[in-house]
């Protein structure tokens, strides 16, 4: 048995730099989307635009909140 206290995986540090790059990726991915970047993609189906964008924002918004509250932090 053993009295390690300091647990294998990663470090919280890490887990919490990754979360901050994550909610900036979807929140910036959802600006793109409704800024037409996406275009040539998504051709005459406008309504991805909105959708997809507002999608991308909200769940990064969503991610903001369980970093930031520690809902989902083990530690």
């Amino acid at each position: 048995m053993s009295t390690n206290n300091n647990p294998a995986g990663t470090p919280k540090t890490m887990r919490a730099i990754f979360g901050i790059v994550m909610i900036i990726v979807y929140i910036g991915v959802g600006i793109l989307f409704l800024t037409g970047f996406f275009a040539p993609i998504y051709g005459s189906w406008e309504w991805i635009r909105w959708v997809g964008g507002i999608i991308f924002i909200v769940y990064g918004i969503w991610r903001a909140y369980r970093q930031f509250a520690g809902v989902d932090s083990p530690y």
